[in-house]
């Protein structure tokens, strides 16, 4: 699961707002993941997130929660 390109690139956004606090993060990550990916992108984020949170930053797992 963890090779997927979208966990891979929300991994790696979650690292630029490591400065922030985590809800402010989350925040920060859900807006630019609604502003920037496409709707399958997000639809497959979902989706691996449900099925393996863990494989996720949890401030990503947070941010999943806020596209909901």
């Amino acid at each position: 699961m963890t090779g997927s390109p979208q966990v891979r690139l929300a991994n790696e956004i979650a690292l630029q707002f490591r400065g922030q606090s985590p809800d402010r993060a989350a925040a920060a990550i859900a807006h630019h993941i609604r502003q920037f990916w496409e709707p399958r992108m997000r639809a497959d984020l979902l989706a691996r997130v449900d099925a393996d949170p863990s494989s996720v930053d949890p401030v990503v797992v947070a941010a999943v929660q806020q596209l909901r």
